[in-house]
């Protein structure tokens, strides 16, 4: 097994909480290594330190790996640095949209003030942000509720971290 067949094998590995986003779109991989044993080390930051989908991740990276023809595998977690929602790849995000959860707002290219209720988030479904959250969580903590005013569908956006 060589590191781009690693790479591609984890970027077949979904999300068990968004699972139109894999392991990797979410960039929780942060190393990857292949020694000539075909033994693979995963360092892997969740989302949060204490995101029930951790252990579910952990076994599915070791299984995809072990079937794509890994002899071994070892996964660490890594909490520090904390993961941030600027490492979620700007194909992810246009996923989350799609599969109707309204993404961060990447990082943009000079410093902008962190708001954790931002008014502008944008509806995936009519484009509008005429919205307004109804909770600070939805399904899992890392997500809020939100509802568009304009086209009454409530939607979850996936909070700045």
């Amino acid at each position: 097994m060589n590191l781009d067949h690693a790479w591609a094998t984890l970027n077949g590995v979904p999300d068990p909480e968004v699972p139109v986003l894999s392991v990797v779109d979410l960039g929780i991989v942060r190393e990857l290594a292949v020694n000539g044993d075909d033994d693979v080390t995963v360092t892997l930051t969740p989302t949060y330190s204490g995101c029930p989908a951790t252990e579910v991740i952990q076994e599915s990276v070791v299984q995809a790996l072990m079937q794509a023809g890994a002899r071994g595998v070892t996964v660490t977690t890594r909490l520090d640095p904390a993961w941030t929602t600027d490492w979620i790849n700007p194909a992810a995000a246009e996923k989350l949209r799609a599969y109707g959860i309204a993404p961060p707002h990447l990082k943009a290219a000079e410093a902008q003030p962190l708001r954790f209720h931002p008014k502008d988030i944008a509806c995936p479904r009519c484009a509008s942000t005429n919205t307004q959250r109804l909770s600070a969580f939805g399904s899992t903590a890392c997500k809020a509720l939100y509802r568009c005013l304009d086209c009454l569908e409530p939607f979850e956006h996936f909070k700045p971290i």
